[in-house]
């Protein structure tokens, strides 16, 4: 089994900066991606950002310029390094894996959420 536990959220004022982490556990044989999703009130968990084991990396327009993704493979944790942050990017940032773990296939596991709150 494997498993993603998030850390780094927190409360920040606007133009402000967070770091969030993800760290994967387990039967881990390899990762092909890593990514991030975020979800705020009342909305659909929308697409961040996403990372290959390679550094291949993905962003969605309303991030690209302000987050940077990064990935430590020799720790199976994967960055979110979040600058000039606002108040719409309050949300649960959620971490996302597409990992093999004891099977040939590749499956997609989810993190539990870390609350990122930008003020005013």
């Amino acid at each position: 089994q494997v498993q993603l536990v998030e850390s780094g959220g927190g409360l920040v004022q606007a133009g402000g900066s967070l770091r969030l982490s993800c760290a994967a556990s387990g039967s881990i044989l390899s990762i092909d991606t890593m990514g991030w999703y975020r979800q705020a009130p009342g909305n659909q968990r929308e697409f961040v950002a996403t990372i290959t084991h390679d550094g291949t990396t993905r962003y969605a327009g309303s991030v690209r310029g302000r987050f940077t993704i990064s990935i430590d493979n020799a720790k199976n944790t994967v960055y979110l390094q979040m600058n000039s942050l606002k108040p719409e990017d309050t949300a649960v940032y959620y971490c996302n894996g597409r990992i093999r773990a004891g099977s040939i296939y590749y499956s997609t596991y989810w993190g539990r959420g870390t609350q990122v709150t930008v003020s005013s």
